[in-house]
């Protein structure tokens, strides 16, 4: 029995602790990799993100300087409305006249 217990003595000293050793040594560093791939996707994230922040409040900022604003669209609403009931109001009268002298011209006939 001490021959066997030799065997497995020299056996785990000499295979397993280095094996194990490796697989330890793997694991650490795929793990260390996996946390600095992590760290280096979120830095690229939140550079991203406050990119995109920056280019939302410039796009804003534009239409904010080039655009109308409502009181300017209700002013200009208000005037065409105000144009178009003179227009209205205009082909009503002429419709009417119109429609007085075919009434006269019949009238006559």
């Amino acid at each position: 029995m001490t021959g066997l217990s030799q065997d497995l003595i020299w056996w785990i000293s000499a295979i397993d602790i280095p094996a194990m050793a490796g697989l330890f040594w793997l694991i650490w560093r795929t793990r260390q990799d996996g946390n600095r791939e992590i760290e280096r996707l979120h830095n690229m994230l939140d550079q991203r993100s406050e990119q995109l922040r920056e280019g939302l409040h410039a796009f804003k900022l534009e239409v904010a300087k080039n655009y109308a604003s409502r009181r300017d669209l209700r002013l200009v609403e208000s005037r065409i409305v105000g144009h178009l009931l003179r227009i209205e109001a205009k082909l009503d009268k002429t419709a009417l006249e119109a429609a007085s002298l075919r009434f006269d011209e019949t009238r006559k006939r």
